[in-house]
């Protein structure tokens, strides 16, 4: 019961990555909103962790909209009370706006990636501040880091700003108590749904551990950085890319 008592929001929570850290957070006593565009799958993935004797809400949420934050986080607070956790987990791949050089898929890979973290990381934040502090976990990539002509230009531009971003959040929120870090993972399922199999074969083959990455691989790394383990933790990165960029 690392999070006993804690209450967190997980953008992109109904599906993927976002639903595994939604489970185990839920699992580890945490009251889980689940903010996310796809109704249907939100509210099945709430129901059965309530189920499972677990806390868990829906609301649909457009993470690029700053009337949709406002609304998420007063549901959170008239339906749990407090806020200590977000994971700024909802994001698109390069593969879904087409054109790389298109400036509409510039500016929607920059909406849904990088100005959705500002939204609610800033406007989290203080509410955060009100209880004493909390924790935000910014999803970001191994792109955020190195650059690659396989990628989309403006998914790692929105990865590589998340990254940077988290840095100043951190400084900026560290006195009222708030922690904010960024996680990079690397290859692995959700983010390889348009590759085929030879595709993910070759990813695991220049991955040092000779693996793709797990959800749940990802989904620990963010239980930690939200839980009070890491209490001392704010502004850094956690890469879980089995070795990728370290090569």
């Amino acid at each position: 019961m690392r999070l006993k008592n804690k209450v967190a929001i997980i953008t992109g929570g109904a599906h993927g990555m976002g639903a595994a850290e939604a489970r185990l957070f839920a699992k580890e006593g945490a009251a889980v909103v689940i903010a996310d565009l796809l109704q249907k799958e939100g509210d099945a993935l709430a129901a059965d962790i309530c189920a499972g004797q677990g806390r868990a809400t829906f609301v649909k949420t457009d993470v690029t909209s700053e009337i949709a934050w406002e609304h998420l986080i007063k549901t959170t607070i008239s339906t749990y009370g407090r806020l200590d956790i977000l994971v700024n987990n909802a994001g698109i791949s390069g593969s879904s706006v087409g054109d790389e050089l298109a400036l509409a898929g510039w500016e929607k890979l920059m909406a849904v990636n990088a100005t959705s973290v500002f939204l609610g990381t800033t406007r989290s934040a203080a509410e955060m501040a009100k209880t004493g502090g909390g924790s935000i976990v910014n999803i970001s990539s191994i792109m955020g880091f190195i650059g690659g002509a396989d990628s989309h230009p403006g998914y790692s531009a929105s990865k590589g700003a998340v990254r940077i971003f988290t840095k100043t959040a951190a400084v900026r929120f560290g006195p009222t108590g708030v922690r904010v870090n960024s996680v990079h993972p690397g290859f692995l399922p959700p983010m390889l749904n348009n590759t085929n199999a030879a595709g993910r074969a070759a990813k695991a083959a220049v991955t040092p551990l000779r693996r793709l990455g797990e959800v749940m691989d990802v989904a620990f790394g963010v239980l930690y950085l939200a839980s009070d383990e890491a209490s001392f933790v704010t502004g850094t990165e956690l890469v879980i890319d089995g070795g990728y960029i370290a090569q």
